[in-house]
């Protein structure tokens, strides 16, 4: 007789590509991509930064974290400037980790805007599938397998690449920032 049973539906979906998973593992990466998405950085104000955050690493270390995070596209050079005889690399983040535990009480408070969202998304859902079903199918199915999956979404990450890159952009107007109307 079991003690407990249970029907657990899935709550997060985390969509990204192998190379960008295996750079999140160590959480040092995750703080230099925040420090990196404020302001571009030499290897120097890096470590700078991860000691002031209370991060001891060796330079090296750091070196090693940051060619971590470029080979997976997540950090890119912003600068280079002529320095004592050599080249001073300054690197940006082009990513950005939102990672943050809600307060106990925001899915019953979220409510109506999830409700809102979900049959807004679900209209935008079937106008996309309308309009562009043969690119999006296109895509998928030229895409590899994911390595830890037995069964495939790919249709599903194509949609949600779509809308978290349409997010992005919209971030990037500065739709987020709280201070929009119904007049903007």
């Amino acid at each position: 007789m079991a003690l407990l049973e249970s029907d657990v539906p899935i709550r997060e979906v985390v969509t990204t590509d192998p190379e960008r998973a295996k750079a999140l593992e160590n959480d040092v990466r995750a703080k230099i991509l925040d420090a990196l998405a404020r302001e571009e950085m030499t290897i120097e104000g890096i470590h700078e930064e991860l000691e002031r955050r209370g991060e001891k690493k060796a330079e090296t270390t750091v070196r090693h974290h940051v060619k971590v995070l470029r080979e997976a596209g997540m950090v890119e050079i912003a600068r280079l400037e002529e320095a004592g005889g050599g080249t001073l690399k300054h690197y940006k983040s082009n990513t950005r980790v939102l990672s943050y535990e809600l307060p106990e009480a925001a899915n019953e408070t979220l409510a109506p805007a999830q409700e809102t969202a979900t049959a807004e998304l679900e209209a935008l859902i079937e106008t996309l599938y309308a309009e562009h079903s043969k690119e999006i199918e296109s895509v998928a199915n030229e895409m590899k397998p994911c390595e830890y999956c037995e069964t495939q979404h790919f249709e599903e990450f194509v949609v949600r690449k779509l809308l978290d890159d349409a997010l992005l952009a919209l971030g990037e107007t500065g739709s987020f920032d709280g201070s929009r109307t119904d007049t903007d």
